[in-house]
């Protein structure tokens, strides 16, 4: 869509919900539709650009926390950051405590066991979900990411890793 097609959809939107939001957006585009929509806010890591009511939407009860095997996964981990504040969830992020480190996120067990739900997203090989759903009771959305080198092929690789994942309560 075009930034105008954006900024058309966004006021039509904006008169009938809270909080609108528009993803995978541009830093180029996010400066056209701010232009028009002076009340918008840009997420730059996130890529979403969205309208918030003035007046902050109830914290949803829940713990959500996020988790990403690497850096490179940041932008997608940040998306869905972004999108769960935005709707009224308190979010945990955890990022960068991939099984090439398994250190890093074993002593942040804590996160994990004080989480409702969790969402992990890992490129490569793909392997952070069925580790973590391994040490969770609650549920886990495994989250490809198309990063990587070697064998992950543009995130075909780390998808079938989570398809194919014996760990229970992972989506």
């Amino acid at each position: 869509k075009t930034a105008m097609q954006i900024v058309e959809i966004m006021k039509v939107m904006e008169a009938r919900h809270p909080v609108v939001m528009a993803t995978r957006v541009s830093a180029e585009k996010s400066a056209e539709i701010q232009a028009a929509l002076p009340q918008a806010i840009y997420f730059e890591m996130a890529r979403i650009c969205a309208i918030q009511p003035s007046v902050p939407l109830a914290i949803r009860p829940g713990k959500l926390s996020i988790l990403t095997a690497g850096t490179a996964d940041l932008p997608v981990a940040e998306e869905a950051a972004v999108t769960a504040e935005l709707c009224g969830f308190q979010v945990t992020r955890l990022w960068d405590v991939g099984v090439a480190g398994i250190h890093r996120l074993l002593s942040n067990r804590h996160v994990i066991d004080q989480s409702d739900v969790l969402i992990v997203a890992a490129g490569m090989e793909g392997a952070l979900p069925s580790v973590v759903a391994g040490l969770a009771d609650c549920p886990v959305v495994a989250v490809p990411t198309s990063v990587g080198y070697g064998a992950s092929f543009n995130g075909l690789a780390p998808l079938l890793t989570m398809l194919n994942s014996c760990a229970t309560g992972i989506g």
